[in-house]
């Protein structure tokens, strides 16, 4: 789904300074007021060799010593030594370029600000503003948040021994798009979702890995950082519903990650005491394999931690953490659905060889009209909401004989209202929105049964109601349409599960922006564990298909051929199975030579099960 997370080495090459040029070091100006630097032009090959930074030129301008620095950081200088060369002496011990990364669209413009119409060639400080439009923030814990504003900050620079220094300047690194693509490699840390609050949920999810997308670089130790901030736990906005076999505290010791031609990944952990626990260990295995796994230029076929002390904890292979593991609780994705003519629940066999046909459950019948619906992931059971908006049809998905239960939950009257198209969690709760202008609510029935139970959601605001969603097979996230009546946003959810003496109190919590670049989405769906395909529409621009990250990062992801019309999607977190859509009243599979082939002449609402 993602190309971004191909697995594949990177062979390392130095470059001298005339190569680093031809592969995209813009020469330096001598003279302007305004400059850009932009890296877009660079071949995609670049991204296949070790880039060096350049040490700053004699008797540079203050304009060309900052631009000289922000091409100095976007090199492979695992310390940022070349970069620092740019600073005096003293900025030199106290600058972090750890402490975050700035993404602008179309890399920085910068202006010298500090001198008057005529320079001072005299002068002894000056100072040159930096800004662009800002994509997105990465901070120092590697976790990206998209950001859709202007930035701009001021360089100061000083004269030392009679050359342009920076003397004062913002902690961490400014790039362009570009540059941060080619330097960066997306990948996941793992932790355990945390269903404790409801026990029978627990035991169903146990073991059952949450990804927790991260940037590191692509070739400076890619691996040993991945476990360095798996090590150091969840990221600020998901820890609250997962959990790590690792106790606080635990880091990675000098001798970092070491990885053999046979796959075998060993590493030493200093906090961990040598009589640790078998299974606590194991877990903690599990959690390495999947991280390293997604970095690591060979396949991981086994996992060894020791102690700092040498004392080895556990081996465990990758056929041995297979019941910890992400998507376990993905179900059989193979099937796709969808609605015919007759707003009957229709079923597409897995190979597509046959043509759709009803399921012989009670929503296969046509005795009901169906608006929309969804299949459990085990495949038992079937969800539909009626013609009207108004009423939530449950039933077995086969036997001809099954009960229908129905379930008004919403004003029949309400033209623009009504309920949203239900969604299954991989532990079998059931999931959907009443549209209600004055009431709007997320519901959930536990196990699919019996009376739905309303769910807070945090930040929505005045006037904004959920449009549609699709809730993740771990229960702990949920994708969310949030519409304010003109337009909606794609929102991403944090599933919380507090015990108390009355029960369990379920709410979702901080949903955060995935998709700031569109001006409005109509339609979403999970695509594996990590991603979701959106139908939307960017500013000044037409509506599209993409998939995004679960952070709103995009880069490196397959590009989706357009279709015209699109109201609905479907992405099946078997990465092998084609994309549904509903477009112009039709039903179309998206084929393995990338063009869009007809399903059915009519047919709505397409979906895999979830």
């Amino acid at each position: 789904m993602n190309g971004e997370r191909t697995r594949g080495g990177w062979r390392w090459v130095g470059l001298l300074t005339a190569a680093l040029t031809l592969a995209g070091c813009a020469s330096m100006p001598g003279s302007g007021s305004v400059q850009r630097v932009d890296a877009s032009q660079r071949a995609e090959g670049d991204s296949q060799v070790r880039v060096d930074g350049v040490s700053p030129q004699e008797n540079a301008s203050p304009q060309e010593i900052v631009r000289g620095f922000l091409e100095a950081v976007t090199s492979d200088d695992a310390e940022y030594e070349t970069a620092k060369e740019y600073l005096t002496p003293e900025r030199r011990e106290a600058w972090d370029p750890f402490h975050s990364i700035t993404v602008l669209a179309n890399g920085p413009i910068f202006e010298l600000t500090g001198r008057d119409a005529v320079p001072d060639e005299d002068a002894e400080t000056d100072q040159v503003e930096v800004s662009g439009s800002r994509l997105a923030e990465v901070n120092d814990g590697h976790v990206y948040t998209p950001r859709d504003d202007d930035f701009r900050t001021v360089f100061l620079l000083r004269m030392v021994d009679q050359q342009w220094r920076i003397d004062s300047l913002p902690d961490g690194l400014v790039m362009g798009e570009a540059d941060f693509r080619r330097i960066y490699h997306a990948v996941s840390t793992y932790y355990y979702a945390d269903l404790a609050a409801e026990s029978d949920r627990a035991q169903r999810g146990d073991g059952v890995l949450v990804p927790d997308p991260i940037y590191v670089r692509r070739r400076v130790e890619p691996v040993s950082e991945a476990v360095r901030t798996l090590l150091a736990g969840p990221s600020e906005w998901l820890s609250p519903v997962v959990t790590s076999a690792f106790p606080s505290g635990v880091r990675l010791t000098d001798d970092g990650v070491n990885i053999d031609g046979g796959g075998r990944l060993s590493l030493r952990i200093d906090g961990i005491p040598d009589e640790w626990p078998a299974p606590r260990c194991e877990r903690m295995a599990a959690q390495v394999l999947h991280t390293a796994r997604d970095v690591a230029s060979v396949e991981i076929s086994e996992v060894r931690l020791r102690s700092a002390s040498g004392g080895q904890l556990c081996t465990q292979t990758a056929a041995e953490v297979r019941d910890l593991a992400p998507g376990l609780l993905d179900g059989d994705g193979g099937q796709g659905y969808f609605l015919d003519e007759a707003r009957r629940l229709v079923s597409l066999s897995a190979d597509h060889a046959d043509k759709p046909y009803p399921v012989s459950g009670p929503l296969g019948q046509g005795d009901v009209v169906l608006r929309s619906a969804a299949v459990s992931r085990d495949g038992d059971s079937a969800a539909g909401v009626s013609e009207d908006g108004s009423t939530l049809y449950v039933a077995p998905l086969d036997g001809r004989d099954a009960e229908l239960e129905a379930l008004p939950l919403a004003d029949p009257a309400d033209e623009n209202g009504g309920l949203t198209a239900p969604s299954w969690d991989g532990l079998g709760d059931l999931w959907l929105a009443d549209r209600d202008a004055e009431e709007p609510g997320l519901l959930r029935l536990s196990a699919g049964r019996g009376e739905p139970r309303e769910v807070p959601v945090d930040g929505l605001g005045a006037g904004q109601r959920i449009e549609a969603l699709r809730v993740a097979p771990d229960g702990v996230r949920i994708a969310m349409l949030i519409g304010d009546g003109e337009r909606s946003s794609l929102m991403l959810g944090r599933v919380e599960r507090v015990g108390s003496e009355q029960g369990v109190a379920v709410t979702v919590n901080e949903p955060r922006p995935v998709a700031p670049q569109l001006a409005d989405t109509v339609a979403v769906s999970w695509a594996g564990d990590q991603g979701l395909v959106v139908v939307g529409r960017p500013v000044d621009g037409v509506e599209q298909i993409s998939y995004v990250e679960t952070d709103g990062s995009t880069g490196g992801a397959p590009s989706v051929p357009g279709l015209n019309d699109v109201r609905a999607v479907a992405a099946s977190e078997e990465e092998s199975r084609p994309m549904l859509a509903e477009s112009g009243g039709r039903i179309a599979r998206l084929g393995d030579d990338g063009q869009w082939k007809l399903v059915a002449e009519s047919g709505s609402a397409p979906f895999y099960p979830g």
